[in-house]
């Protein structure tokens, strides 16, 4: 009798999260699901639940894949910016001293105590024409007029990577801290150099914290549709922005529905390959 109330304790406990999970997650993504086989109603104004593939054969059209290659390219120099800034300041903020460390995690972290939208807005006046960093440049000399920063590609990357890399730097944060150094010792013991210790050893060490840094970086870059339209004045359409669009100007739900399963899938393709390649969930959940 107390072994069976032993093995029912943790699941009476897992109850409540799990009809949360059900309700609020399972039920809205089973309707986003079924409402992407639905037709737009001929007035534009609801939905008419007949079953089409329409839906999905639209995201075949030229204009839809350009925006998918479009944010894929984005995605990809973000997570490389991300990984290339993050990563050595991830492994030196791990390796500094406890009193510095928790001062340096302590900066990583902040950004997150201020909503995301309130910190885009704050990178819009700073790349104004009339904005500190343009009259930085002219006092400086190193502009004779101000200079177009935003409303570009560049600020918009400027934004994604502003808005992601603090994911790249926990996660490999995480990862250097619970390497065995005593390896790395032993490499440098047998007389190998820096460079052939950092390949050999530490890097497939924290190969784990570096692919889970490259997905919290690369799959939100593809849905961040605000950062586009502040930064770059909505002059480049991402899979969010398109989703966005068709959800609130054009009304097509069912169309928007059938975006954002294209776009789950994409995200499952990558969450497999992740697991594939030795990831583990819970590094999702490290920090």
């Amino acid at each position: 009798m107390q072994r069976r109330k032993r093995k029912a304790g943790p699941v009476l406990l897992m109850l409540p999260m799990a009809a949360w999970t059900v309700l609020f997650v399972g039920a809205a993504l089973a309707y986003i699901l079924i409402l992407s086989f639905c037709q737009r109603a001929p007035d534009g104004f609801g939905v008419v639940y007949r079953f089409t593939l329409e839906n999905y054969a639209k995201l075949a059209n030229p204009i839809y894949e350009q925006v998918l290659w479009k944010s894929l390219a984005l995605a990809f120099q973000t997570t490389l910016l991300c990984l290339l800034i993050g990563y050595p300041f991830g492994y030196m903020m791990a390796r500094a001293k406890k009193g510095w460390r928790g001062a340096l995690l302590l900066l990583v972290v902040v950004p997150f105590w201020t909503n995301a939208l309130v910190r885009i807005y704050g990178w819009q006046i700073l790349l104004m024409n009339d904005g500190p960093v343009n009259k930085a440049l002219i006092a400086l000399g190193l502009a004779k007029h101000p200079l177009k920063l935003l409303n570009t590609y560049g600020a918009v990357l400027l934004g994604m990577v502003y808005g992601l890399l603090p994911f790249m730097i926990l996660s490999v944060y995480s990862a250097v801290e619970r390497m065995d150094w005593a390896l790395v010792e032993a490499g440098r013991d047998m007389g190998a150099r820096p460079w052939q210790v950092f390949c050999t050893v530490t890097l497939p060490l924290t190969a784990q914290g570096v692919m889970a840094g490259v997905v919290l970086t690369f799959v939100p870059s593809m849905a961040l549709f605000f950062i586009s339209d502040l930064l770059g004045g909505g002059n480049y359409m991402l899979v969010g922005n398109l989703v966005y669009n068709q959800l609130l100007k054009a009304r097509d739900w069912p169309f928007a529905a059938a975006i954002s399963v294209a776009l789950m899938a994409l995200t499952s393709l990558i969450l497999w390959a992740y697991r594939r390649m030795g990831g583990k969930a819970g590094n999702f959940v490290m920090f």
